[in-house]
């Protein structure tokens, strides 16, 4: 079939096929450093070293604390860092 300047052609499929994709993480990149946190008597740190942008990084921090249900730790981003706080 042509169409405008396009060539293709539809075939009928009894169905789709399955998603193939890089395997499943296990564990979660991010944890390590909430746990080292957590883990600490700093009631306040700063995050470097990850090669991430701040506002990703927090963001990921963030969703971390959610999913292990810590409500005493806030994340911060101030001058393109990030920050941990005790709260």
């Amino acid at each position: 079939m042509v169409v405008s300047d396009i060539s293709f052609n539809i075939e009928p499929v009894d169905e789709k096929p399955k998603k193939e994709g890089p395997p499943r993480r296990i564990g979660f990149k991010y944890d390590p450093i909430i746990e080292a946190f957590l883990e600490s008597e700093h009631r306040l740190v700063q995050v470097e070293g990850t090669g991430r942008d701040a506002y990703y990084l927090s963001g990921q921090l963030k969703k971390a604390l959610d999913r292990k249900g810590v409500n005493s730790v806030a994340v911060s981003v101030r001058n393109k860092e990030v920050y941990l706080e005790k709260t």
